[in-house]
């Protein structure tokens, strides 16, 4: 261990080893700036904003978009390349002469920024290959031009619906992160033509139909803060998802329906085939959700479509194992009904034989009958002229006579 005293001095004479490092890199900085650049920067505090007494400083805004690289339907987000110029006056760095001051990207260290974030970002970085990508360009009015180059990863909120019919609105949104409304003031530089690039940018799967750019306010809890929200509109291509999915699904369903003219005892090839659609169209579902988030509460239209299509051929393959079933069981149905037919033939035989046994007997009760009648007539006829022929007033007044 080291004695109180000699601790003591080891700590002063590093204490004044830092110091002096310190006023040699400031001498060795002013002497490498320029002496314009040495006299704007002398007495220069970057930790204070421009007209830090008198309002908010004013910073304009435009955007260049030089690639979107993946949009992903999973994810729910976008990857831009993009150069973020700033533009904002400084009444401290004002100079005399006519002519702008581009000064290297490291030198905006010894500068106030405008602590500009992007609100939805998932992940940043900035490109350093082969330095970093800083622009600093200062006028002689205090106008200061300040661009960097960011490739940033973006949330956007998609409606799949429609997929793939569909459109998307996605946004980039830039706020301040520490100086609210009394601080900073953000506007865009050009109005809608603040954004440039999307005109000649091409996509994959989408095409960018219309943009804009809007102004508004970020409400927190620790305040009200600028906010710029540049909106664009994406409209996906459906030829893709035509030649992919459609017209496949199509055929399929096609192909399925070409059973029907395959005879019923081919039963090796319809069933091959209808197997074999059922299975591809399964396939073809599958890849066609490969693209799409795993977990949804939403169904979209290709869900639709597809669920038809695979309903189609799946009820042909159904058709197929109906009418075999049919056609198997329909001799013993045969048998069965001819069986039926013969009992009920030799039961209608059985009741036709009842009915003219029952009528023979009746015939012959009433012929014995009817002759019963007849001789009992006849007896009563006998009976009747004998008596009436011995006690008929006429013939008793005849037989007198007669006599």
């Amino acid at each position: 261990m080291c004695s109180p005293h000699h601790c003591s001095f080891k700590a002063l004479f590093l204490l004044v080893l830092c110091r002096s490092m310190q006023i040699s890199e400031a001498e060795g900085e002013g002497e490498i700036l320029p002496p314009t650049v040495h006299k704007i920067i002398k007495g220069y505090n970057k930790y204070l904003r421009p007209f830090f007494d008198n309002g908010p400083v004013s910073v304009g805004m435009s955007l260049d978009i030089a690639s979107i690289d993946t949009i992903s339907e999973i994810n729910m987000d976008y990857t831009a390349t993009i150069f973020l110029r700033q533009r904002w006056t400084d009444e401290r760095l004002c100079f005399d002469g006519n002519k702008s001051l581009s000064l290297d990207g490291r030198l905006v260290e010894m500068l106030w920024v405008p602590d500009t974030f992007i609100v939805d970002s998932k992940k940043s970085f900035l490109h350093d290959i082969t330095v970093e990508n800083h622009l600093i360009r200062i006028y002689p009015n205090g106008t200061v031009l300040y661009a960097i180059r960011i490739t940033t990863t973006v949330a956007c909120s998609m409606d799949l619906t429609k997929y793939p019919m569909d459109k998307q609105t996605c946004t980039l949104q830039l706020e301040s992160w520490g100086y609210n409304i009394n601080d900073v003031m953000f506007y865009w530089t050009r109005g809608n033509d603040s954004v440039r690039g999307l005109d000649t940018l091409r996509l994959a799967q989408y095409t960018v139909e219309d943009y804009f750019t809007s102004v508004s306010e970020a409400v927190y809890e620790t305040g009200r803060y600028p906010k710029l929200v540049f909106h664009f509109e994406l409209k996906r291509n459906i030829l893709y998802f035509i030649l992919e999915t459609y017209v496949p699904s199509i055929l399929l369903v096609v192909l399925s329906w070409v059973s029907f003219w395959i005879s019923q005892s081919s039963v090796p090839a319809r069933i091959c085939i209808g197997v074999t659609t059922v299975l591809t169209m399964t396939t073809l579902m599958m890849g066609a959700r490969t693209s799409l988030p795993n977990a949804n509460c939403f169904i979209k239209a290709i869900d639709v479509y597809l669920g038809i299509c695979f309903s189609f051929i799946f009820g042909a393959l159904l058709e197929y194992a109906v009418a075999h079933f049919c056609t198997l069981h329909r001799p013993l149905l045969k048998e069965l009904k001819k069986d039926e037919d013969e009992e009920a033939e030799e039961e209608r035989k059985g009741v036709l034989a009842a009915v003219s046994n029952s009528c023979n007997v009746t015939d012959n009760m009433n012929k014995i009958d009817s002759d019963k009648n007849s001789k009992a007539s006849i007896n009563g006829k006998k009976e009747r002229s004998k008596h009436s022929g011995w006690s008929s007033p006429v013939l008793l007044l005849v037989k007198n006579i007669a006599t």
